[in-house]
């Protein structure tokens, strides 16, 4: 399977750059901060909102994005990527306008806890107390309680599946739906694609190793299933899901078992892979044409509430 030219000439652009696990943790947040210089212009929206809302840890930041006047809406609670080590609100901005804009959304990126400063399970209970908030307070947001979707990328794709595993056991009212782009799903590197994508492909296995020792306080941990959904022993129950792969990612087949674990389970579930993509694709609409077939793929979804039938 070829790499997508536009793939290609990102990936030769990126050539001789240092990975973050090879620098300190303050110059590998400013670089991923920096990254959203090369991601294009965000679009002007109706309105943007910064608030805070409780957590257990203490308040959670919040960014709240509106360019629609219906009244109820679709509604998003994201989370964004970074390894639960790097990333924000401001990485994710353009993302969190673009899918206001396209999805007619009214979108809650949340600002969650990151490591090592806060281990797990500081991001996922996190990820939990804002869904649990979004849901609760959807009337005042303008949100369609029946079309609230929890999303993300990467680590934030991890977030959201464990959010909905959190809210399950503990009996809070449920999503309507999860979207998991190139989700972490399991602390575990002896897969194909964590053996065929572990360098030259943007995300490294070194990279994804360090993510999890600085999220995890023990190895241990990962066995936990709000750190690794794909180890729940029971995934029934549990929000429709339309999850997307790449081909050239590490993260690749635990995102698809863990979707096809989903869908054995009864859970309504669909299944994407974009063959010629790498890690972190959909937020580079700007320069992968790929990325914005599948950016219009999961503003659909959320428009309608639903993953598309497979």
């Amino acid at each position: 399977m070829p790499l997508d030219p536009q793939v290609q000439a990102f990936l030769h652009q990126l050539a001789g750059a240092p990975p973050p696990h090879a620098l300190p943790l303050d110059e590998a947040r400013r670089h991923m901060e920096a990254s959203v210089m090369a991601l294009g212009v965000p679009p002007e929206i109706a309105s943007i909102e910064d608030r805070r809302i409780p957590g257990m840890g203490g308040e959670i930041p919040i960014r709240i994005y509106r360019d629609t006047s219906d009244r109820p809406a679709p509604g998003v609670v994201y989370f964004h990527g970074g390894g639960w080590v790097l990333g924000s609100i401001n990485t994710h901005d353009k993302l969190c306008r673009d899918l206001a804009k396209e999805a007619g959304a009214v979108v809650v990126s949340v600002d969650y806890r990151l490591a090592p400063e806060h281990k797990f399970p500081a991001a996922a209970e996190d990820a939990y107390a804002a869904t649990c908030w979004a849901g609760a307070h959807a009337e005042e947001l303008g949100i369609d309680a029946g079309k609230l979707a929890v999303a993300g990328d990467s680590a934030g794709g991890n977030l959201a599946a464990a959010a909905c595993l959190m809210i399950r056991d503990r009996g809070s009212p449920k999503p309507a739906m999860q979207v998991l782009i190139y989700p972490i799903t399991d602390s575990n590197f002896d897969t194909a694609s964590y053996r065929e994508n572990a360098e030259g492909y943007y995300l490294t296995r070194d990279t994804m190793e360090w993510f999890w020792r600085e999220y995890l306080s023990s190895p241990a941990d990962g066995e936990q299933p709000y750190a690794s959904p794909l180890r729940a022993a029971d995934l029934s129950n549990l929000p429709p899901a339309l999850v997307m792969t790449a081909f050239y990612d590490p993260l690749r087949d635990e995102g698809e078992a863990y979707a096809k674990r989903l869908s054995a389970a009864g859970v309504p579930t669909q299944l994407v892979r974009y063959d010629g993509l790498v890690h972190g694709f959909l937020r580079r609409t700007d320069i992968f044409n790929q990325a914005k077939i599948a950016f219009e793929q999961v503003a659909a979804a959320i428009r309608q509430g639903r993953p598309a039938p497979q």
